[in-house]
């Protein structure tokens, strides 16, 4: 097999890991595409996976986030990059071992934003880690949320405007990334509070974070309202979709969506264009 295709199939793999939610419209775009935001996406859940890490110091998160930061602003060195991951190999995901490779299969052309992109993540991680997340009023909120979600949004804004002259309000591609990572907030308030992590603003209650959610992905929807490329539209959609029906389950009581929901909803989108 190509070592090309042997890459792309197992960065597949890999985001099929972990996120399925990802991996259905990832799959879905045209190969071109898929490599770009497939590579986009496990640079950037490399960097995730290091920031929720349970087992490894603040200190040494914050080390990890902006030393790898510092090596994505200029040609990645991948022998410095696992170097200086050695220590922790063992606890680290491949995922996060493996960005070389995440790197390697993004066109040239893309490969600066997504390095640009991942790196300006990183750092900000770096900041709340350092911050022991304590998100105190909106504007945290707001800040966190822009850093390891909203500026997804603007990334993939600025790739799809690459990629065939598609443009989008940023603001609305913020709001976009924003709404997503909310509702995985609100989706996993438990388990964040166990690890001691709490992002829900002093004096809000959980009603107060639904509506912040819903104003985002209200907003989102002016952002995939704007869209005309039948792939893009397609693969902004799902996410999209998904997070409001899982939002509209998480008031109902429910912890997640039903799988077979997912699948209907994937196929009605997916029918619909």
């Amino acid at each position: 097999m190509n070592t090309d295709v042997k890459l792309q199939n197992e960065a597949m793999h890999v985001l099929k890991l972990t996120s399925r939610t990802f991996y259905i419209p990832i799959k879905l775009l045209n190969p071109t595409l898929r490599k770009i935001v497939g590579s986009a996406y496990l640079c950037m859940r490399a960097i995730d996976e290091i920031e929720d890490h349970e087992a490894l110091h603040p200190e040494t998160k914050q080390l990890l986030l902006r030393t790898t930061s510092e090596l994505l602003k200029t040609k990645f060195d991948d022998h410095a990059y696992k170097q200086l991951l050695q220590p922790y190999e063992n606890l680290l995901p491949e995922v996060t071992l493996r960005l070389g490779d995440w790197l390697s299969i993004c066109p040239t052309v893309f490969l600066e934003k997504v390095q640009e992109s991942t790196s300006i993540m990183a750092d900000g991680m770096a900041k709340w880690v350092e911050k022991d997340w304590l998100v105190k009023n909106k504007e945290d909120l707001d800040e966190y949320t822009y850093y390891v979600a909203g500026l997804v949004g603007v990334m993939l804004s600025d790739i799809w405007q690459l990629y065939d002259g598609t443009k989008t309000d940023r603001e609305l591609a913020i709001a976009y990334g924003r709404g997503l990572q909310v509702v995985n907030m609100l989706r996993n308030q438990d388990e964040d509070a166990d690890r001691g992590v709490h992002y829900i603003p002093d004096g809000w209650t959980r009603a107060d974070m639904f509506k912040y959610a819903e104003l985002n992905l209200n907003r989102a929807e002016e952002y995939i309202d704007s869209i005309t490329t039948k792939n893009i539209l397609l693969f902004c959609k799902i996410p999209h979709s998904l997070a409001k029906k899982t939002l509209k389950s998480l008031s109902g009581g429910k912890e997640k969506m039903e799988r077979s929901e997912v699948e209907t909803t994937v196929d009605e989108i997916v029918n619909s264009l």
